[in-house]
């Protein structure tokens, strides 16, 4: 991947940038400090996390009312860790409501840390994806179970009408094929080539039935 953290900072965050540049420095500090981010990552947070998570956020629907905020399309990142790509997904598209659900409370504590010091609207609830007992327009995960463990355990969480997106590497398509599909489900799987980005897969399993977010 070429492109710069300027050229990301201008061209996914027009209205965050200052938000998004102190999150880098905060995973480039707090997150390598506590653990949540490889202690030789410092000088690829951009590159290797920030932008690895920006491509789902081409592909999640806008609300169908944007004079409506209480109509916002709901998005919750599961296993969200260090708020990859959870707080990513919140700054790149202020018009979507965040959940981030995260069951370990070290991570949560950390979450809540840098929700407040970036003052984002974002909620975080402590525990696994199963035993939430909510649902949303779009649920994400990044690096959290391969596509036949994680659908069982995040499908309760989405609407009808809503999707699983899936952050995936090359394998993404074997995992689908691995995968015994939920009844009424489809699967699609987007292969994303954004300019100067490496190519990034997005495995999305929309549920059956009607959502009007």
């Amino acid at each position: 991947m070429s492109v710069s953290r300027e050229t990301l900072l201008e061209g996914f965050f027009p209205q965050t940038a200052e938000k998004a540049d102190r999150y880098a420095q905060i995973l480039a500090t707090w997150g390598i400090e506590r653990g949540l981010i490889g202690p030789r990552e410092g000088d690829r947070i951009w590159d290797r996390h920030i932008a690895n998570c920006l491509p789902i956020t081409t592909i999640i629907p806008p609300p169908a009312n944007p004079h409506k905020p209480d109509k916002a399309v709901t998005v919750a990142d599961i296993g969200s860790g260090a708020g990859l790509p959870g707080i990513v997904i919140a700054l790149a598209r202020p018009d979507l409501s965040v959940t981030l659900i995260e069951p370990l409370q070290r991570r949560v504590d950390f979450l809540l840390e840098v929700i407040a010091e970036l003052d984002l609207p974002i909620e975080v609830i402590r525990g696994k994806a199963e035993s939430v007992k909510r649902s949303f327009d779009v649920v994400t995960a990044r690096a959290v179970a391969p596509l036949p463990k994680l659908l069982p355990i995040s499908w309760s969480l989405v609407k009808p009408g809503g999707a699983l997106m899936a952050m995936k590497g090359e394998s993404a398509q074997n995992e689908i094929d691995e995968t015994e599909p939920m009844k009424g489900s489809t699967t699609t799987l987007h292969v994303l080539n954004l300019p100067d980005f490496d190519t990034a897969r997005v495995i999305e399993v929309r549920k059956a039935g009607l959502n009007t977010p």
